[in-house]
């Protein structure tokens, strides 16, 4: 049941999302282990077609705000206005209060307008004139950022690129993937027909199967090594945290329940390692300059690490 959910909803999304069947993928496991993604790619790759056509598939409801410099936190929060007729102040609810939230280019916001994104992410509530204010249990954040333009941009500190479970691209498609691109576009555009295809129970039984899905104390051992290996690997000045660790346990079993297995193989870790810790590790500068980046440690910590038989 949980797997027949999960290939009609990666069918639907590859309606929209032509040849992305992996990323489509990791994005399902990151949103049924509870976590947020942070997609960096060039402009035109389709970031934004990505998360609306995510939102309608899975029926929730989607707010997209556009990160610039002088986006303030009120603006994506809300703001707490006066009622004369009741006399007391009245919560505008900002876009934050959505189910999925398309946080467009985000590192063109100031610090203090991503730093109001770090407790949404992190705990699924904000806090607006000392008072604490829920949001709802589907809460899911699709960033976007252009790894290439720098020019009036504030790199996202790393305690919150740690919120983020996983990050990746899209990439830009082949020569046939591209043609059938224009192909489906010819007439009208695919997300204006896509349809609704799973329901919150479908959604809440995908999640709990995941808890259920078994991982053995050698994967285990070999999860925790990998981890561990990035913090004591040259260049890196600061390593992945047991957050990490915890990201790639619960990614890994969903991946597992993807694949109609009841227990996470070494495949699966290895198939989440590098999007899940590579943008968790900062470079001392030696290695920055010299060209080393977080992706190539995070494969060469996934290569020297034996994995269990």
């Amino acid at each position: 049941m949980n797997r027949a959910t999960y290939t009609i909803l990666l069918d639907n999304l590859e309606k929209v999302m032509i040849g992305q069947r992996r990323t489509l993928r990791w994005l399902l496991a990151a949103f049924v282990a509870g976590g947020h993604v942070l997609l960096e790619d060039l402009p035109g790759t389709g970031k934004t077609t990505l998360a609306k056509a995510f939102a309608r598939s899975l029926a929730l409801e989607f707010q997209r705000i556009q990160f610039t410099p002088d986006l303030l936190p009120s603006d994506l929060l809300g703001v707490s206005i006066f009622d004369p007729q009741r006399q007391e102040f009245r919560l505008h609810r900002g876009p934050v209060f959505t189910e999925v939230l398309l946080a467009d280019e985000i590192n063109r916001a100031s610090p203090r307008t991503q730093a109001a994104l770090l407790e949404a992410m992190g705990e699924r509530q904000i806090s607006l004139d000392g008072q604490r204010h829920k949001l709802g249990e589907w809460f899911f954040v699709i960033a976007t950022q252009n790894p290439i333009e720098f020019h009036g941009t504030y790199p996202l500190p790393e305690a919150q690129m740690d919120r983020f479970a996983l990050r990746f691209g899209l990439g830009y498609p082949d020569v046939e993937g591209e043609i059938a691109v224009l192909t489906a576009q010819r007439e009208q555009h695919p997300l204006d027909t896509l349809l609704a295809c799973a329901d919150r129970a479908a959604l809440e039984s995908l999640r709990h199967a995941a808890t259920a899905i078994r991982m053995s104390d050698e994967v285990s051992r070999y999860l925790v090594e990998l981890v561990t290996a990035t913090r004591k690997a040259p260049g890196v000045a600061m390593g992945a945290s047991p957050r990490a660790s915890l990201t790639l346990m619960k990614t890994t079993r969903a991946l597992a329940l993807f694949d109609g297995l009841d227990f996470v193989t070494p495949d699966h870790v290895q198939e989440l390692a590098v999007p899940v810790l590579a943008h968790r590790l900062k470079l001392d500068s030696q290695a920055r300059f010299s060209g080393l980046t977080a992706e190539a440690v995070a494969s060469e910590v996934l290569r020297q690490v034996a994995a269990p038989v």
